[in-house]
Formats: structure tokens, sequence, C-alpha cells
């Protein structure tokens, strides 16, 4: 017990807890989709959660739905050329839509039930984090990408915005959801494109787009496959990227300090990135030549989960901002043994590799597990909450609430 309180001491000190107390969440969404359309869909929504489901469980069960389809992935589409059975695109498509009504109605439960707080968010960011390769990785099923290079940016590369949003929150307070954005128009485009196979099938995405626009002569034998890449690498450099260090260049403004300092703040994502484009974009590697994808994008949610969770929780506990992560040295180690040969070292075979990634999987998701059931702990504790359960006092009381304001408007 004694060694239990210290350790979650070493992850969340008495200084640090105190923010909780005066935690008030803050978002801006830009995105008209949210505003004209899917506001009144998820208001809808959350009237038919029971009050007793609290926020966080909510959240869970949403992340459920696009974990159970990764392994339905596994058993139906193991080699990520695109399922056989529409149904199996279906499954997707709701399962990625299912979890983000579940992530934009969370929010509204805690409201509902007078439960929220600084846990509700950093619970909620962090399933994001782990999310961001598992949603993506049946995108790259749905389309048939398969375990290649163009598959693994495509299952990857939500990475990249979640950590600059992220690094925009810590420092602006404020969680900005831009006109277009990832958890709207992202996952309503991910939804989209897995209906979409279910319907005319994977090999949609490898036609030459002139069978479907025309236009023979400009577009030639280009297909939406040719041009996915370019796209999603667009889409965050101009897109999103931009936008977050103009709020986090003017919220530095607000209080008279510099912003150029801050960019030492993305050495762990360039790290992240370097790191695996150095692994997988070898030719020593065999990782996507004897399809590990799946194996590699579950690794990495647990290391990028634990990256972006670490400063989630600085930013709620107003701590120096969280540089470094033990479990990115794991991926260093891999993308240097791997290149070896260029340093003189021998060639380790695609078995060792192989076995040196399920040890990494291993070791990130003790890890990570260890350390957010200790932080949660600790903050638990520190406001007499429960993480995943509403007192059964507490949701009665609101039920008879409830009760008492619907007789009143009939009376």
């Amino acid at each position: 017990m004694v060694g239990q309180k210290k350790a979650a001491a070493e992850a969340l000190s008495e200084d640090a807890l105190q923010h909780f107390k005066t935690y008030k969440y803050s978002s801006v969404d830009n995105s008209p989709i949210s505003y004209y359309i899917l506001r009144h869909y998820w208001n809808a929504c959350v009237n038919f959660l029971p009050l007793w489901l609290a926020p966080n469980m909510v959240t869970l069960l949403g992340f459920f739905f696009v974990l159970g389809n990764v392994f339905l992935l596994q058993v139906m589409d193991p080699e990520l050329q695109g399922p056989k059975q529409a149904w199996v695109c279906y499954s997707y498509a709701f399962g990625v839509w299912a979890y983000s009504t579940m992530d934009n109605i969370d929010g509204k439960q805690a409201r509902r039930t007078g439960t929220s707080s600084g846990l509700g968010e950093l619970f909620d960011h962090g399933i994001d984090s782990l999310n961001c390769t598992l949603a993506s990785l049946l995108e790259t099923s749905a389309m048939g990408l398969g375990p290649t290079r163009l598959g693994a940016l495509t299952a990857l590369i939500p990475t990249l915005p979640m950590f600059f949003s992220t690094w925009e929150t810590y420092h602006t307070h404020t969680l900005y959801l831009g006109y277009v954005n990832g958890p709207t128009e992202g996952l309503l485009i991910a939804s989209t494109i897995m209906v979409l196979s279910g319907i005319y099938g994977p090999q949609i995405w490898h036609q030459p787009l002139a069978d479907l626009l025309g236009f023979e002569n400009l577009l030639g034998s280009i297909s939406f496959k040719d041009i996915w890449g370019p796209v999603l690498l667009f889409g965050f450099f101009v897109g999103h990227l931009p936008s977050c260090i103009a709020n986090v260049a003017q919220a530095r403004r607000e209080k008279g300090l510099p912003l150029t300092p801050l960019f030492l703040e993305w050495t762990p994502m360039l790290v992240f990135v370097g790191s695996l484009v150095a692994w997988l974009g070898s030719p020593y590697s065999a990782l996507l030549t004897d399809n590990h994808l799946c194996l590699l994008c579950l690794t990495l949610s647990f290391v990028f989960g634990r990256m972006t969770t670490k400063t989630i929780l600085a930013h709620l506990t107003r701590q120096p901002y969280p540089y470094w992560t033990a479990l990115l040295a794991p991926l260093i180690g891999g993308a240097v043994l791997i290149n070896g040969p260029y340093i003189g070292l021998p060639a380790i075979s695609a078995r060792t590799e192989h076995y040196y990634l399920w040890a990494y999987f291993a070791l990130a998701v003790v890890v990570y597990f260890r350390w957010a059931l200790l932080v949660i702990d600790a903050i638990c504790e520190y406001l007499g909450i429960q993480c995943l359960t509403i007192p059964e006092e507490k949701w009665k009381a609101l039920q008879e609430q409830q009760k008492k304001e619907r007789a009143a408007k009939v009376a």
C-alpha cells in the first residue's frame, strides 16, 4: 500500500493535483457541420443514455466499437487487401461513427449528470490518442491499401494533427477545432469511405478516376489511391498545422512571450516520426513485407497515447512541458537496429525484427497502463470521485429531479 502511494505521488504531485479543483473546460468548434447538423443529433443521442452511465464509460464504450472492429479486421482481412464481405466495411463504418458519437456526447453526459472534471478531459483525449492509429487502420483495410507505405501513412498520419492540437491546447488552454477538423469531418469522411467500400468494393479506390469522372486526357490512369497520400499530407500541413501555430502565437503575444523557443517542444513528435520513417523506410525492414502493420499500429497506439497524455496532463496541472517519454527509446532502437548495415553492424533477421516488435508492444502496454492507472487513481482519490461509475445516490437523485420537472411541465 505504501509503495502504491509512493508510485502515485511520483506520477502526480500534490502541487499538480490542486489544479483539478479549479478545472474549467474550454473549447472552440468552428465546424459548420457540427453546429448546424450534428449538434442536434448529439443532443438527441445523449438523452437516450441512462443517468447511471458515467461519462468516462461512454468514452470507453465508444473506443470498444473501434477496438472490436480491429479484431474483426484481423479475422476477416488480415492482409489488409480489402474485406471480401461488404458487411465488414459497414461494421467498420458503424464502429467509427459510434466512436465519434460517443466522443461527442460524453461531455454532454458529464454536464447532464453533474460529473464534469479534469479527469474527464484527460480520459477523453487520452482515448482519442489511443484511437488515432486504430480507426485509421480500419480505413487502410476498407480501401485495400495493404501493408504498404501508403497503408502505413493512412493509419499513422492522424497522430500528427492530434499531437499538434494537444501542443496547442497546452499553451492556449483551449481546444480549437477548425472549420474542417479530424474529430468531425475526418471521422465522417472515414465512415463514408468505408460505406462506399461496402457498396462498390475496395477496388473502387484503385480504379482510374477517369472511369468515374471522365476527362481521360487530363486524368489518364490516376486513381484515388494515387492522390490519397498527397491529400492527407496537404490536409495536415496546410489545413491544420498553420492554425495551431497561429493560435499558440496569439496566446504567447498576449502574455508578451516569444514563440520560437516552443518549437523545441516538437522534439517528441520529430523523434516519433523520424524513427518510424527510418524504420519502415529501410530496405532491411520486413515489417511491411511480412504484414506486421496491425501489430505496429497497436504498439504505436500506446506509445503515442503515452506521449500525448503526458502533455494533456501537464496542461491540466499547469506543469512544465514533457519533452520525453521512455517509450520512444525502443522506437529509436528499432530504427537503429534495422539500419545497422549502414553503420557497419550486422543486419538483423525478419524474425528478430518481429520478436523485437512483440517485445516493444508488451512493454508499451505494461508501461502505459501502469502509469494511466496510477494517475487515474491519484486524481479520483484527490477529488473524491469514481472514474467509471456514478454513485447510486447521485444518479437516483437526478432521476427524482427529472421526474419532478416533467410533472411540473405537465401540470
